[in-house]
């Protein structure tokens, strides 16, 4: 795990940030609107709840006794498990979500509820992510397990010729991973490196954290089914697993068609651990914008179509995110850095499959 630290250094267009936070600032103050979540986020936020665990509650009542019903229920949970992650989760871990900090750190902890664990996904997106935008070595985003090549500067395989095929599946086994081992090997690789992910707590406490949450995660969504939805067990453990390759394989298309195109960099630092750029440009340079138009799907993927301002502002909702994209565009142009972004979510699929076969070959 890189611990070199990562400086950026260049000067050149910093006027460009400085002018569109100027024009942001603007925008709410004159707006009269927080930067926070709306009533359109909290409406959302109950939506994506209630598609979530409403199936999981009516299985464990008996309400859906049959094998197909039960499927599909889990299906469902699928799809609200990545709409509670994209617009509520996500939100609340950047502080974005209330004013109310405490509200936030509440929300953010419904990562508890998708089966992964808050701290180690702070760090591995606030700060690397965010911070490193496909750095490698930095950006864990760009670094999945080897079958896979997201970055240029990865060790190239015979079998990654294939992986513009293969990927979606593995797509879908992203948050089985983090139930499964992902979570430990995360932590304890931080542990190993000397990473501070919570300067309040000790890596044992976390551990100790860590297992609990996957005993209390186990207890309510395997093993409570199990035990009092009236099917044999094998078919829970398949509408278990069922669940998360739905929430996965949305999870895994809608972030990876952001950064992993034909139009998104992958700069490497030099000996120091310099980046000849400015933070923001580098930005703009490694992240993409896609399917401006869609109000929908928008809403449905918590404004992650507009990952270009989200990853400028991170600290502002996704409610604000099409408006705020008009300004971004604008000052991108009139300073003539990138401003990428695909007219529509399957225009930016069909980037990121070719992006792959190049990664690959």
């Amino acid at each position: 795990m890189a611990t070199k630290r990562i400086k950026f250094t260049s000067k050149l267009h910093t006027d460009f940030i400085k002018e569109l936070r100027q024009n942001t600032k603007e925008y709410f103050e004159q707006n009269k609107i927080s930067r926070f979540g709306n009533f359109n986020l909290a409406f959302k936020a109950i939506v994506m709840g209630s598609l979530y665990l409403l199936p999981l509650l009516f299985m464990l009542l008996g309400w859906i006794p049959s094998v197909g019903g039960t499927l599909l229920a889990w299906t469902i949970m699928g799809i609200g498990m990545s709409g509670v992650g994209m617009g509520l989760m996500h939100d609340a871990n950047h502080g974005a979500f209330s004013k109310r900090a405490w509200v936030n750190s509440l929300l953010s902890k419904s990562m508890y509820f998708l089966g992964g664990f808050p701290t180690n996904w702070r760090h591995q997106h606030n700060t690397m992510h965010h911070g490193f935008t496909n750095i490698d070595g930095h950006d864990e985003d760009i670094s999945p397990v080897g079958i896979l090549r997201f970055s240029p500067h990865k060790p190239l395989y015979k079998i990654h010729k294939f992986q513009h095929i293969y990927a979606w599946f593995f797509y879908g086994l992203m948050t089985i991973s983090w139930v499964v081992y992902k979570d430990f090997k995360q932590l304890y690789g931080y542990m190993k490196a000397g990473v501070v992910v919570n300067k309040n707590k000790s890596y044992t406490y976390l551990f100790l954290d860590l297992i609990l949450a996957k005993v209390i995660y186990y207890s309510l969504f395997l093993v409570l089914p199990i035990v009092l939805i009236p099917i044999a067990w094998y078919w829970v453990v398949l509408g278990f697993f069922i669940m998360h390759f739905v929430c996965g394989f949305i999870l895994g298309i809608v972030f990876q068609t952001a950064h992993v195109m034909t139009t998104t960099e992958y700069p490497l630092p030099d000996k120091e651990g310099n980046i000849d750029n400015n933070w923001a440009i580098h930005q703009l340079m490694t992240t993409s914008d896609y399917s401006p138009k869609s109000r929908f799907f928008s809403w449905f993927i918590g404004g992650l179509n507009y990952q270009v301002e989200h990853h400028l502002f991170p600290q502002i909702s996704h409610v604000h995110y099409r408006k705020l994209s008009k300004m971004v565009k604008e000052t991108a142009e009139k300073y003539d850095v990138p401003y990428y972004v695909e007219r529509t979510f399957f225009v930016a699929l069909k980037n990121h499959y070719q992006m792959l076969k190049v990664l690959g070959r």
